[in-house]
């Protein structure tokens, strides 16, 4: 028997970081990191620029590894699983800065999302799936990625990684460059994403955008939790609200 994975039942979080410290170099990125996301939440991470909030996505997706403790999913320990074994068990991330292949056209860019599938039609049903819930994309899919607007380069980011069917998507900082209408209307695709089944753990600059939508929240700074609660308490905490709403 496999010690490292333990029975797998509805009663787990679908994510439990447990006393999590990730270095970089000699500089000690993440101290102490206890966080839980619960199936079918929407769970924020906030805090400012260097905080640790993508660190903790990049562990997460074993970008990069942790110096110690825990990466639990789904009642799984998944602490030194490589990276496509985290996508193949249903952890998807949409990093930072899109990271598209923009001399790929959009089809490409989608078919590539899904490269550990060998499902061909059930494929072809998801990337129409994508287009239906970005049309957008739809109206562009042979034009090269590099071509489209910001808002459609992010719309591109996040139908890519829902082509891997995951289960958990580690979203990393959706609205970042985009004008206030697009980011709203990336902020309502997020939230019709939480009816389709996807799990989400966000990282956004945009607190109170991020608060509005979530259900729970975690405040990082230099690297600590230092504040968690419910988004809606958390939007009212005169601590947050000082710091991060302004």
């Amino acid at each position: 028997m496999n010690t490292d994975i333990q029975s797998n039942t509805q009663t787990y979080p679908i994510l439990e970081l447990k006393d999590l410290y990730v270095n970089y170099g000699g500089i000690q990125a993440l101290k102490d990191i206890n966080l839980i996301v619960n199936n079918g939440e929407v769970v924020t991470l906030i805090g400012a620029n260097g905080a640790g909030k993508t660190t903790t996505l990049r562990a997460i997706s074993k970008i990069v590894s942790p110096k110690s403790g825990e990466i639990i999913y789904s009642g799984r320990k998944i602490t030194h699983r490589q990276p496509h074994e985290i996508v193949q068990l249903g952890i998807a991330h949409c990093p930072e800065g899109r990271r598209i292949l923009t001399r790929q056209t959009v089809f490409d860019n989608l078919i590539l999302g899904a490269y550990i599938r060998d499902d061909t039609a059930q494929i072809k049903a998801d990337i129409q799936r994508q287009f239906e819930l970005f049309p957008r994309l739809a109206q562009r899919r042979q034009q090269l990625a590099g071509t489209l607007s910001g808002g459609e380069q992010q719309m591109l980011a996040i139908a890519r990684a829902l082509m891997s069917k995951p289960k958990l998507l580690l979203l990393d900082e959706p609205s970042l460059g985009l004008a206030p209408a697009i980011v709203r209307e990336i902020f309502t695709i997020i939230e019709n994403l939480r009816s389709t089944g996807v799990t989400i753990l966000l990282v956004e600059q945009n607190a109170n955008l991020a608060l509005q939508i979530a259900d729970r929240g975690y405040v990082l700074e230099a690297g600590y939790i230092t504040l968690t609660g419910i988004a809606s308490d958390l939007i009212t905490d005169e601590r947050v609200k000082k710091a991060y709403l302004g």
